[in-house]
């Protein structure tokens, strides 16, 4: 008999004469006639009540499971007798597959985030993980459909590179060296063409270099992968392995990408509403009331687009006292851009034309010789979603940006290139993965938004 999903059964249009579940216990209530065991294999929220007759044989050892056990269920699907559920399913044969003791440790009761976090490789059983995890998964899926309705070619950028994105230098070495053993000097410095790659290479920071060779060739690209910093912090927001959605244009300028970047973050909230009822209402139970409230206010609400400049002087003239300090070429805190969109705009906000001094190298500088082409999207709580920019495409221009920040030009003969042979305008942004499941769940840490996080001195698994 092929196996039905607890999801399928209770969505089921009529009553089935036999089939099959299997799944872990979450419950087990006896009374004298019957055992009442409610089951779930992950595939949605609610559990799938068994009634298991006393007459069954081997009653005896079903009295004794616990949870935690998983099992195998035969039987029919007829229509509940309790209130909460529209089906339930009829045991004629009850077979256990794993046993689990006492000491399972998400028995039937509150846990706290933190004990959670420390038993990670049973949390995703939890009422809480499973509805992260199913919206972790249609939110990927939300994601390519976007791209792919708008004509983006999905592709794939290195995770091993030899080239730092950002220029913050907050990279993790790649490298076959023996550490027991000191790898070879030459000059007083590390000979790295003796290293497997032949030259220095990290874990890639970003995939935006590679996809512009790729965006300069297709058009319209993005990527979906993973992306690290080895940044030593300890903040709810920040992990050191994340994934990234970044797509890249060709032939656009900022203002298309602001579009874009818009959109695609309405796109993913509605997707969110219509796809995840019922994870949501667990959301809405337990994590965060107001949770509704804040994600129609981004979906009904036009952004609001302002300068750099301007957000600085609404910030200084509010009179509000913030703990970072406000001035003009300080980049903006989480703190700041929330104060915009949930106190001043009360609406969802793209900030742009930012100082060319605080923005990495390929941004595009503006006429005015004072800022790049970059935006940030801003929503509540979260501050910070998307975060872009129009890439600089005049080759002189780059090349004195690379002097100004003290980058070697020979490492990106590659990127000048581009700019060599066929340049055009183009664009693109960035939104963390696990920061937009964040908004859209009301999670607040995280660590809770990825199955296995990995921060300063915890790698398990």
């Amino acid at each position: 008999m092929q196996r039905t999903l607890v999801k399928d059964a209770l969505h089921s249009e009529s009553a089935q004469p036999a089939l099959l579940v299997q799944g872990w216990i979450r419950t087990r209530r006896d009374s004298k006639a019957f055992s009442f065991v409610e089951i779930n294999d992950g595939s949605c929220l609610k559990n799938l009540q068994i009634v298991v007759d006393a007459t069954l044989p081997d009653y005896a050892k079903i009295e004794q499971l616990t949870t935690g056990t998983a099992i195998s269920v035969e039987g029919k699907l007829v229509p509940s007798q309790g209130k909460e559920q529209k089906w339930e399913m009829v045991a004629t044969r009850v077979n256990v597959l794993g046993p689990a003791d006492q000491t399972y440790p998400l028995q039937k009761k509150g846990h706290t985030l933190e004990y959670l976090r420390e038993i990670a490789h049973l949390r995703p059983r939890s009422n809480l993980f499973g509805c992260v995890l199913r919206v972790r998964s249609r939110l990927a899926y939300a994601i390519h459909t976007f791209f792919q309705e708008r004509n983006f070619v999905y592709v794939h950028t290195p995770i091993i590179t030899s080239s730092d994105c950002e220029g913050a230098g907050e990279l993790f070495r790649v490298t076959c060296f023996d550490p027991a053993k000191p790898p070879p000097l030459l000059d007083g410095k590390v000979d790295h063409t003796k290293d497997f790659f032949g030259r220095p290479t990290y874990l890639t920071v970003s995939g935006q270099l590679e996809g512009e060779i790729l965006a300069c060739a297709l058009s319209n690209i993005y990527t979906f992968g993973p992306t690290f910093r080895a940044e030593n912090s300890n903040t709810s927001r920040h992990a050191s392995e994340f994934w990234m959605i970044e797509p890249e244009m060709a032939f656009c300028d900022l203002a298309g990408n602001m579009d874009l970047a818009e959109e695609f973050v309405k796109y993913l909230i509605q997707d969110f509403l219509t796809h995840c009822r019922e994870d949501l209402e667990l959301f809405l139970r337990f994590v965060d009331k107001e949770l509704l409230q804040r994600l129609e206010f981004v979906l009904n609400r036009p952004f609001k687009r302002v300068s750099y400049t301007e957000a600085i002087d609404i910030l200084v003239k509010s009179g509000k006292t913030f703990e970072f300090p406000i001035q003009y070429g300080v980049n903006l805190q989480s703190e700041h851009e929330r104060f915009l969109t949930e106190e001043y705009f009360k609406c969802p906000v793209t900030v742009f034309n930012y100082p060319k001094e605080i923005k990495p190298f390929y941004m595009r500088a503006n006429d005015d010789g004072k800022t790049a082409a970059a935006m940030d999207v801003l929503v509540p709580r979260i501050g910070e979603i998307v975060g872009g920019s129009q890439r600089e495409e005049r080759l002189d221009v780059l090349q004195e940006n690379m002097k100004r920040h003290k980058m070697n030009a020979e490492n990106y003969s590659w990127y000048l290139d581009l700019r060599r042979f066929g340049t055009v305008p183009h664009a693109g942004f960035g939104l963390g993965f696990e920061r937009m499941l964040m908004f859209i769940t009301g999670v607040g840490n995280i660590r809770d938004v990825i199955p296995f996080p990995r921060t300063p001195g915890h790698a398990e698994f």
